[in-house]
């Protein structure tokens, strides 16, 4: 009788463990340290952000405590977004625990303006894939041309937002999404190819950047949400297709 109850019990501390283990969803951390530009959309951002991959199962924190980024703290998250983070936002005990956590195979989403961060620290340059290098004045109006297994085939999206120009063409580093089309507004400086969105893998984890973002109406977009929704799936390792 004794053994039967020590299984039993044994058995059911395995169940609850399991069932535990069950309901504890993974975790996002959507950041939006600035010390630089402040943009008005950041709270549109961090409830489309929070709604998104709570569709994907994915329970999210806001922050925006540079504390936040240390070993113990990291381990609890599958992602990291920087939602238009501006400046230099992180210390360098900091910035080893986001190199260790993307070195642990850890994702991470960059929306607009995380290519105008940490500018003169060069790893976060590669992690993101390019800098943001200038913009035209005001909002500009033009077309986002999807490339699917690297070729410019997609539909082609209309989109009025501020189009960043970067500080190199990432193409040759990491996998593009889509491009915009220069052609439908002026203030272009990157040419025929211009890259908007891409990712790519990254010392052991997972990168995934979209310059859109900065206009507050963006975030009704279907085609943009479908957008952040791909960049959350290919982050956290659900897809391949990014």
């Amino acid at each position: 009788m004794r053994r039967l109850t020590l299984a039993w019990l044994c058995t059911s501390t395995l169940l609850l463990a399991g069932f535990a283990s069950a309901a504890t969803p993974e975790r996002a951390l959507v950041f939006t340290k600035t010390t630089g530009w402040r943009h008005t959309s950041i709270p549109t951002a961090v409830a489309t952000l929070q709604q998104l991959a709570g569709a994907q199962g994915l329970a999210v924190d806001h922050s925006e405590n540079a504390a936040d980024f240390n070993a113990a703290n990291l381990a609890r998250y599958k992602v990291v977004v920087f939602a238009s983070t501006t400046g230099d936002i992180l210390d360098s005990e900091q910035k080893q625990a986001l190199q260790a956590f993307m070195r642990a195979g850890g994702g991470f989403v960059g929306v607009h303006s995380a290519a105008d961060t940490e500018h003169d620290w060069p790893w976060y340059g590669q992690l993101v894939g390019a800098w943001f290098k200038s913009h035209p004045k005001g909002l500009q109006a033009t077309q986002v041309r999807p490339e699917l297994a690297g070729k410019r085939n997609g539909k082609p999206w209309p989109i009025t937002d501020e189009i960043y120009n970067y500080d190199r063409n990432p193409r040759e580093q990491v996998r593009v999404i889509a491009t915009v089309d220069e052609s439908l507004y002026e203030g272009g400086t990157m040419g025929a190819d211009h890259p908007i969105s891409w990712c790519h893998a990254f010392e052991g984890g997972r990168s995934w950047y979209t310059g859109l973002g900065h206009d507050e109406a963006v975030y009704s977009d279907q085609n943009f949400l479908q957008q952040l929704r791909a960049g959350l799936r290919y982050a956290t390792g659900k897809s391949d297709d990014c």
